[in-house]
């Protein structure tokens, strides 16, 4: 059994689910993949069901009933794998957005360099995004600025969205109390880390926008971010967040 494993929340990804599942499994180090699927209406999970023999005790499917948010998925799939015994916990989009390759750059980081927390920035080197508009490109790169400097962070892909895990990690931190469910889970979870003193190391990738399918981005998922992490950063001051 492998020690790493690789959650990838879906909705509405038939257009790419099975190509990214076959690229992770093509990959020189062995990762399982966990598929946390929020009842997708183009049946995706009905794709990772049928590839499910092929690659049998590596490929995993949790189906949730309706759309609940980027978060709770993957808190959903954190509480499924630490009921098992992975030692490095990966989050992944399903769009070719986050490169699979790159999954091993990551891990590395982990089990080698002795990060806690590897993430894959984009903003660590420079700006390194294709494909987005210039006014979405700004957008994100401000956020993280943003955040940065509300949380006292130093880390320069605040938002990211493609990150390895150690288990012990993921143990410290009390997933029941995660309070945002969409784009600002990715903040509230380095935060926590930060927090812990978890070794945080962010490793340059290249994110490049989708091309198949659509985008889950919308205006009430960053006005969430934009608020919470204010009223996160005074909780934090107050010792009213619990880690």
């Amino acid at each position: 059994m492998p020690d790493g494993i690789v959650i990838i929340p879906t909705y509405n990804e038939k257009e790419n689910i099975e190509k990214i599942i076959k690229n992770v499994f093509s990959l020189q180090r062995d990762f399982h993949v966990l598929v946390v699927d929020d009842n997708s209406p183009d049946r995706t999970s009905r794709i990772v069901r049928s590839l499910q023999s092929v690659y049998e005790n590596r490929l995993f499917l949790i189906e949730r009933e309706g759309k609940s948010g980027l978060g709770t998925a993957y808190i959903k799939g954190f509480e499924w794998v630490l009921e098992r015994d992975y030692k490095y916990i990966f989050q992944m989009d399903a769009d070719f957005s986050h490169n699979p390759n790159d999954l091993i750059r990551l891990y590395n980081a982990c089990k080698r360099g002795g990060a806690q927390v590897a993430i894959g920035s984009r903003y660590k080197t420079g700006v390194n995004v294709v494909n987005w508009p210039m006014s979405r490109v700004l957008l994100s790169w401000l956020a993280s600025k943003y955040v940065r400097f509300i949380t006292a962070m130093p880390v320069e892909d605040t938002t990211a969205g493609f990150v390895c895990y150690d288990r012990e990690v993921l143990e410290r931190i009390h997933l029941d109390k995660i309070k945002f469910v969409g784009y600002a889970f990715q903040i509230e979870m380095k935060f926590k880390a930060y927090l812990a003193k978890f070794n945080i190391v962010e490793v340059p990738v290249v994110f490049t926008d989708r091309t198949r399918g659509t985008s889950k981005m919308s205006g009430s998922i960053i006005w969430e971010a934009v608020f919470g992490v204010i009223k996160m950063k005074i909780n934090s001051l107050f010792n009213k967040m619990t880690i």
